[in-house]
């Protein structure tokens, strides 16, 4: 995934990264290129010198998903490193050792022997994340590796390794086309990619016969086997917000999430069946703790502390999802329909030029009471706060109303507005980070 602005410039990590960046030309690249492999061979080849993995694909929910398995292994005593992206407010992020994000002596550290040994100009920026990533991994005690795809997955960087514990596949939808393709055939095939021979291979229960008929015929060539969600697994929600799983391994009795959203049960869902395939034994114990304990921010997150919730006045919700797609957009809507509040809805919303706002907004725009748009500071494929209203006039009853900012958009809802509503800020997780990195209170 791309470089996201929002991160600490003033780092010296920081700057190696965005050398990287500079240096290669472009952000995404498809190809696992030979400068790649020759940087890890110089490195030692950090990726065969590794624990076991649990390699984690898909569009919609990787990060969730992710974050559902390391609260379970760690709720079960487990070391767990994990390699997430993209990074919200700062690229440590994206490494996390044995419970603890990498620390920046250790990383810039790491980085610098990258660019030492990279060819100049020939490494991409996630191919130099994920070469320290592995660099970092191998250098640390673990029990398990959690390592998400960062676009696509047959030829995703991280997709270097040789095997893997488990592969998981999220919900597919459409997202990247110039990468991945225009159907959801194309899509899934790539995601597939990181299926390996005689290792257990878990989806989340995709809506789409194509998408599953695709996922199926990889499986078949690559001699695994596909356990679909809502065919060999499965999740049912109970009236107190809890749910229950089922598997031919295992039934438990869990409870409410602390991550929001129906969506996120099939997620917790798709970690659990995961972790059932790992040679080891978790107690029902700890997967009760760890959907009270999950974190995973942006994520239908709501922001109570601040400064922007100090810009509320009493009984209005402030709420931040880094969603983009149209699946994110459905999955939006269904939480804001179900919900018994019967408060408003304003979006504050932004995007990527590369994004496509009716498929996102669409499902979202008739729950809406007001739309308000802005644009991302630093971010140059942003769509300015006037071209993403204009988009969004063409498809939407409501005028859509630009701001300078988020601040700016708050503060003119409120003022629009004589009934306290809910504000949800989404389009965009280089829009959320943003606002999380924003929103920090300056030292008292």
């Amino acid at each position: 995934m791309p470089f996201s602005a929002t991160g600490d410039a003033e780092l010296e990590s920081s700057r190696i990264m965005e050398r990287f960046r500079s240096r290669y030309g472009q952000d995404i690249d498809l190809t696992l290129r030979s400068a790649y492999r020759d940087l890890l061979a110089k490195l030692g080849n950090p990726q065969d010198r590794l624990p076991p993995i649990i390699h984690v694909a898909g569009t919609n929910g990787k990060g969730s998903t992710c974050a559902f398995l390391r609260a379970i292994l760690e709720a079960a005593g487990y070391r767990v490193h994990v390699y997430t992206s993209p990074h919200l407010t700062s690229f440590h992020e994206r490494i996390r050792l044995a419970g603890q994000l990498i620390s920046e002596a250790e990383l810039s550290t790491i980085l610098h022997e990258c660019e030492r040994l990279a060819e100049p100009g020939a490494v991409s920026y996630f191919e130099a994340a994920t070469a320290a990533a592995f660099t970092a991994f191998a250098r640390h005690p673990a029990d398990f590796i959690i390592l998400e795809v960062g676009l696509g997955g047959r030829l995703d960087a991280t997709n270097v390794i040789k095997t893997s514990a488990v592969t998981a596949i999220t919900r597919l939808s459409y997202d990247h086309r110039d990468y991945l393709g225009d159907t959801l055939t194309q899509i899934a095939h790539e995601k597939a990619g990181i299926m390996r021979p005689g290792v257990p291979c878990f989806s989340y229960p995709q809506p789409a016969p194509e998408a599953i008929a695709a996922l199926e015929l990889a499986a078949q060539q690559r001699g695994t086997a596909l356990r679909l969600g809502g065919r060999d697994w499965s999740i049912t929600p109970q009236p107190d917000g809890g749910f229950s799983f089922a598997s031919p391994e295992r039934s438990l009795q869990l409870p409410p999430l602390a991550l929001p959203g129906s969506h996120q049960y099939w997620n917790a869902g798709l970690a659990i069946v995961a972790s059932l395939a790992l040679p080891l034994s978790i107690p029902d114990h700890a997967y009760q703790a760890a959907m009270h304990s999950v974190e995973w921010p942006a994520r239908l997150q709501r922001l109570t502390s601040g400064q922007l919730p100090d810009l509320l006045q009493p009984g209005w919700q402030l709420w931040l999802d880094g969603g983009h797609n149209d699946s994110a957009g459905e999955a939006l809507a269904q939480y804001l329909a179900g919900r018994s509040d019967p408060q408003p809805v304003h979006i504050v919303t932004a995007m990527l030029s590369s994004k496509h706002p009716q498929e996102f907004l669409g499902p979202l725009l008739p729950l809406a009471a007001s739309v308000t748009t802005v644009s991302i500071a630093g971010e140059p494929l942003a769509l300015s706060a006037a071209a993403l209203a204009e988009q969004i006039a063409t498809f939407s009853n409501h005028p859509p109303l630009p701001a300078a900012s988020v601040p700016d958009a708050i503060s003119s809802i409120q003022q629009r507005r004589a009934q306290p509503g809910l504000i949800l800020i989404c389009g965009s997780l280089y829009l959320a980070g943003q606002v999380l990195k924003d929103n920090k209170k300056p030292p008292q």
